[in-house]
This record gives structure tokens, sequence and C-alpha cells, in this order.
């Protein structure tokens, strides 16, 4: 294991640096990447930012994505980076697993391993790390990295800051889930400080869908939506012919689910959507309600208490079936 003055003597002097995050990024695994980006660039490492597959189009206007290389499309040139690597920071994930394919690679890889995070239950892979799962997200904890850590607040310029508080601001929900402390708000007023455009960055993130996530998002509402109300559950159930009807890309599912925990009512509300391969499971939850729970005993997932994924192989009615059944175990937190 690294303690932080032999990192902080690595970072002394430009390495060469890869920078990773989770398969299907959102924008605190994007957001943490090219914010910690950013401020490694300014110290003349040579660091590249190495995404496990594609993600949301309303995140690509962030500084440095540019240099964003995705792993499944460039996979020769993602591995060579990845040997090469002196250091690699992991950011907004905590199992090799969640990279996919690349964790073999990372594994194997002589580099120093950073783990920025903020989930349960962390591997032990990493050389150094920097968690704390009750940060709001990913990003948090690149800035107290970089400024607590590292003493560099002078270099969260305004890249760094609009970066780090997209992730900020996508993870906690617009700053509503109860993980968003004081604390969080003074970072956050730090960045804004520092160059973040909050409400140019909430424009370019929330309202720029496009007709066909508008009106996917109306079907799965009108359509798609079950309430169990002697669970307080809610549920949108949505199949690959939905899928391809209205050619649904990468971030067109994002946050539907808390659509459905929206109603006053629900106290648990699950997207279970069929892929080309398996199902795929986001839970959200309110209050004390253990999603990570329910992904993790019987999804293959996990996540934080109230926000969690996972997925089966089973076909979508098998899914929404066990799901269902699932509910009695849980009926007295559900009904509280």
């Amino acid at each position: 294991m690294l303690d932080l003055a032999s990192l902080t003597e690595l970072l002394d002097q430009p390495r060469k640096i890869v920078i990773t995050t989770h398969h299907k990024p959102d924008g605190d695994a994007m957001g943490s990447s090219l914010g910690l980006y950013n401020y490694l660039i300014q110290q003349g490492h040579h660091a590249k930012v190495i995404s496990p597959t594609d993600y949301p189009e309303f995140l690509t206007w962030m500084p440095g994505n540019e240099e964003v290389i995705i792993y499944t499309e460039n996979t020769k040139l993602s591995a060579t980076l990845i040997a090469e690597a002196e250091i690699i920071f992991c950011l907004d994930f905590n199992a090799l697993g969640r990279i996919n394919e690349m964790g073999v690679l990372v594994g194997e890889s002589r580099a120093y391993k950073v783990m920025i995070d903020h989930h349960l239950e962390p591997e032990d892979f990493d050389d150094y790390r920097h968690w704390d799962i009750n940060a709001c997200a990913a990003a948090q904890l690149v800035y107290t990295f970089i400024t607590e850590k590292l003493k560099h607040k002078e270099l969260v310029n305004k890249d760094v800051a609009t970066c780090l508080y997209t992730g900020i601001m996508t993870d906690s929900g617009s700053f509503r889930f109860p993980n968003t402390t004081a604390t969080v708000h003074r970072i956050v007023a730090d960045l804004i400080e520092a160059g973040a455009n909050n409400s140019r960055i909430h424009e370019l993130v929330y309202n720029s869908a496009s007709e066909n996530r508008l009106r996917f998002l109306g079907h799965c509402l009108a359509n798609c939506l079950e309430i169990i109300p002697e669970y307080n559950t809610a549920i949108i159930s949505v199949s690959k012919t939905d899928i391809a009807k209205f050619d649904v890309n990468t971030g067109d599912t994002e946050g539907i689910v808390n659509y459905a925990l929206s109603i006053a009512s629900v106290r648990l509300a699950a997207f279970i959507v069929e892929r080309s391969d398996r199902v795929k499971l986001s839970l959200r939850s309110k209050g004390e309600f253990p999603a990570n729970e329910i992904c993790k005993k019987y999804f293959q997932g996990g996540g934080h208490r109230n926000a969690a994924g996972g997925q089966s192989e089973d076909t979508l009615e098998g899914t929404v079936n066990k799901f269902k059944q699932i509910l009695p175990e849980y009926k007295t937190l559900l009904i509280q």
C-alpha cells in the first residue's frame, strides 16, 4: 500500500497516468474523471481518461471530453496505455468487475492503483484509497483529494470546477438527496467561485433531451408504470421492443426511475429494462429502505442505500415476477 507521502512524491514528477471509471458512466463518473484529468494536466502529467463504454450525449460538453478514449471503440490503444501507466486512478467504482473487460488489464498492470470512491464494500485491488461512503459523489472526493490531501486548491480552475460541479450536481439529485450536507454546499460554493457556471451546467445536463427521449418517457409513464399499493412500490418495466421502437440511446433511460419514486405513497421504485443480453434493474428508495440490499442479495448488484442497481439473466417477465416475490420480505419497512 502507498501512504499519502509516497503518492505525493510520485505525483511531484510528470507520470503516465490513466483515469478510468465504471461502465456506462453517469454524470459523477465523467465529472470526477474529467475534473481529475484537468487538474493533472496542469502539472505536466501524461493523463488519459479511458471509459469502459460509451456514455450519454448530455455529458460530452465537459472540458477535456475530446481527449476521452472509449475502450470498446479502441481496445488496442487502451490496452497499451494501461500497460504503460505508472498510476491508474479508479474513480466512482470499487470492484474491477465494474469496468468489464478492462478489469483484467487494470488488475494485471504494474501501475499503482488509486481508488477514489464512495460505494460500500470495496475490493482490495488498490494501493491508495480515498474512500468515504458518506460522500454524496466521487467528484466531492476528487475535490477533497486535490485540495486537502495534495494541498493544491489553487489548481481548481474553471475546467476542474465545471467537471466536479457536474459530478456533485448529478449524484446528489441536484442537491436534494440526504447526503447533500452543509460541507457539500461549501464545496459547491468554492467551485462556483472557481468558475463553474451552475445555471449553464444544469441547462446542458437536464434540458438537452431529444424528442425521442421525451416520447419514450411519456410511454414509460403512460404504459409501463405499475403501482403495488400494498407494498408502497412502483415498477416501470420496459421491453427491448420498446427500446428499439423509440430508438433509445445511452443515457435516455437515466433518471426515469425517479418519476416513479416521486409518487407520494411510493417508498421503493424499480426501473427494469430488457437489454440485448440481460435485464437491468435500477432501484430508488426513500428513507431507510435498503435498495442496495435487494440488488446485492437477488440481482448480482449493489450500490447505495437509496440508489442501487443490478441485473438478471432471466426474462423481463421473470425478473419482474422475482422482484414482486421479494416484496413481502420487506413489507414492514415498506409500509412504515
